[in-house]
């Protein structure tokens, strides 16, 4: 059955970066030679990034190819707020799964859109209402030309800017630093990835791709 519109709400308030990590290792767990390479370094970026100790984040929340629980047709990206899932649906009622981050209660986002465009390395510029709460963000304010692109910037490595009825939402999927808020409700706002795996999703997703947010059911073998 395909996601109706509506059936569920994020939150968003600019993409900032508000997480710490948590998560301690009970023991040394051994190495999964797959998630490995994965989650390794990746040397080639503008801005080369560091390993994620994936052993740290839930199982549940590696990239992996699944079927597809949505109904959607294949191309679609769908995000399941209930399970901290985002899903590229494909063919043969396959879709490829990744673990994301999400916002905490405030500003709502709901429905379906469409993935207007994309960037690599993008600057992070802040809405007015947010730099009105959060003073200490005014450097990076639309006036002041917003954050350069960087390992620090909460944007991270790759962003998706989602449209709804031509206008923009202010509501993203990015990349993020802070692999630990995987699987958490955490930021002040959009949809967080690690950013391997973000990187690969963009690799995957073209321009004016459909999005649904959605509320499903707990994956029983997840």
């Amino acid at each position: 059955m395909t996601i109706g519109a509506g059936t569920a709400v994020i939150a968003l308030a600019g993409c900032s970066t508000t997480a710490r990590e948590t998560a301690q290792p009970t023991a040394a767990p051994l190495e999964d030679p797959t998630l490995a390479s994965i989650y390794g370094p990746v040397p080639d970026e503008q801005f080369p990034l560091p390993a994620v100790p994936y052993q740290k984040i839930g199982k549940r929340y590696h990239r992996q190819l699944v079927s597809d629980p949505t109904g959607e047709r294949p191309g679609t990206l769908v995000v399941d707020t209930a399970n901290f899932f985002l899903y590229l649906t494909q063919e043969n009622g396959q879709a490829m799964r990744y673990g994301v981050g999400l916002g905490r209660q405030g500003f709502e986002w709901a429905g379906k859109g469409v993935i207007q465009y994309k960037r690599e390395w993008p600057r992070w510029t802040p809405p007015d209402e947010m730099v009105a709460r959060q003073p200490e963000l005014v450097p990076y304010s639309i006036a002041n030309g917003g954050m350069a692109p960087g390992l620090n910037n909460p944007l991270g490595a790759r962003a998706l800017y989602i449209f709804q009825n031509g206008e923009d939402t202010l509501y993203r999927i990015h990349g993020s630093p802070e692999w630990w808020s995987i699987g958490k409700a955490v930021s002040s706002g959009c949809v967080r990835m690690i950013n391997q795996d973000v990187i690969d999703l963009y690799s995957r997703v073209p321009d004016r791709a459909a999005i649904v947010v959605a509320s499903l059911p707990r994956p029983s073998t997840a």
